[in-house]
């Protein structure tokens, strides 16, 4: 139910209808005009306008395309909240309504689709949600808030290019660092975890060398397509014959590409890898059996020299700090009741959310959302199929609005008043 008026034993309100069917509309927006990873230049605007609006100080540019809102409001400390704006080289397949058409050149010269299939546009339009309301009550809280709306997360760039762009020296040290993501859970439903909650996460390219040749003619060759295709068959040995069962770990080729031609051997074959793991011994293990393997292969294959190795993006464990994640458990279970606060297992997705947090030695908390409609995710768990629902990255992920929108909204609200309104913690 809409309520323009604090929820009870919380002193900041939850959105109003009006602020929701505006989120609404600005979501829809930005779903439909997608920006690739560090070209999030429209989206950004729309932030920072927004931010200004509610008389927040703005700062734009900050790595590219980042964008900080500060809002000073007396003596108290400071929170900050992070959303990420970047969306995927997908071609969109929900057939919404608002679905996107976009297209762009990807960060490898390649003309894509390009698709908010991640989510990012929704959380961008629960930050703007929750920055308004703070505004709007500042007569309930106390300290500063920091509003970062991030590019570059698909990438591994965002974080780590604001941090280089002096974030840490240009603005106040925060208390504690905020974010939340949108996952194929029941929407309305909240998830959480103290310690690891998602896997590190590498990216590599490699590109291996052959000799070229006709295609009549394969004995004057090195076949690197051959070469290529061995390796990607012998690198799914390394989780299954090279990681404990007592660990995890993944490895994902999702790239191959060599030659053009049906009648020519091409002279090279290229491939990109996606490694997550959980544990760093495990990380450098996987890390090393992927080089020895794709070495190997080359050396038996007698390449022309050894492959080359690339990386292009690096993730860090996501780690929830023990006492802020329970102190926002206790935000949330107040706010929403128990049954909607679940405890969930780590996820192998990755995020550089937590790069901010070390970059100023403080608390991360992290957490997630459902956003699968509700009928939908119960008669498929009844089946046994929840894992066959649609997922981020996949070209029909469409998070359900109601009621996501909404609990994405408070549940920020419930999280930063933890710190800002210390007397919501654990009130009834």
């Amino acid at each position: 139910m809409a309520t323009d008026s604090p929820v009870v034993g919380h002193p900041l309100p939850g959105p109003s209808g009006d602020l929701l069917a505006k989120l609404e509309s600005v979501y829809k927006d930005i779903h439909a005009n997608p920006e690739l990873s560090m070209q999030e230049r429209r989206t950004a605007g729309i932030a920072a306008a927004w931010l200004r609006e509610q008389g927040y100080e703005v700062t734009e540019g900050v790595g590219g395309t980042g964008v900080v809102g500060l809002l000073r409001n007396g003596e108290g400390p400071t929170v900050l909240l992070r959303a990420d704006m970047d969306a995927l080289p997908i071609q969109e397949s929900t057939g919404l309504s608002y679905a996107s058409s976009k297209t762009g050149v990807d960060r490898f010269g390649q003309a894509t689709s390009i698709a908010h299939s991640c989510g990012h546009d929704l959380h961008v339009a629960w930050l703007m949600g929750v920055t308004r309301i703070l505004a709007e009550n500042r007569g309930n809280w106390r300290g500063s808030i920091m509003a970062v709306f991030q590019p570059g997360e698909e990438t591994g760039q965002g974080a780590r290019a604001m941090i280089e762009d002096g974030m840490v020296k240009r603005f106040p040290k925060p208390d504690v660092t905020l974010a939340q993501h949108v996952m194929p859970l029941r929407a309305g439903q909240i998830g959480w975890r103290v310690g690891t909650i998602l896997s590190a996460g590498d990216s590599l390219e490699v590109t291996m060398f052959g000799r070229g040749a006709h295609g009549s003619m394969p004995q004057k060759s090195i076949d690197p397509v051959v070469m290529a295709a061995s390796a990607v068959m012998r690198l799914q040995t390394v989780v299954s014959r090279e990681v404990a069962m007592t660990d995890s770990a993944v490895v994902t080729v999702g790239t191959l590409r060599a030659g053009i031609n049906e009648n020519i051997i091409p002279d090279r074959a290229l491939l990109r890898l996606n490694v997550r793991t959980f544990k760093e011994e495990v990380r450098t293990r996987v890390l090393s059996a992927i080089k020895r393997i794709l070495e190997a292969e080359a050396a038996a294959s007698g390449a022309t020299m050894p492959p080359e190795f690339s990386v292009l993006s690096e993730y860090p464990l996501t780690r929830n700090d023990e006492a802020a994640t329970r102190k926002v458990v206790a935000t949330f279970k107040n706010r929403f009741g128990n049954e909607r606060v679940m405890e969930i297992s780590p996820a192998t997705a990755s995020e550089d959310f937590g790069l901010f947090g070390t970059a100023w030695n403080v608390p991360c908390v992290f957490w997630v959302i459902g956003g699968i409609d509700p009928a939908t995710y119960e008669k498929a768990q009844r089946a046994g199929k929840v894992d066959e629902l649609p997922a981020n990255h996949a070209p029909n992920f469409a998070p359900v609005l109601d009621p996501t929108l909404r609990t994405g909204v408070e549940a920020m609200l419930a999280a930063v008043g933890a710190w800002i309104c210390p007397a919501a913690e654990g009130s009834t």
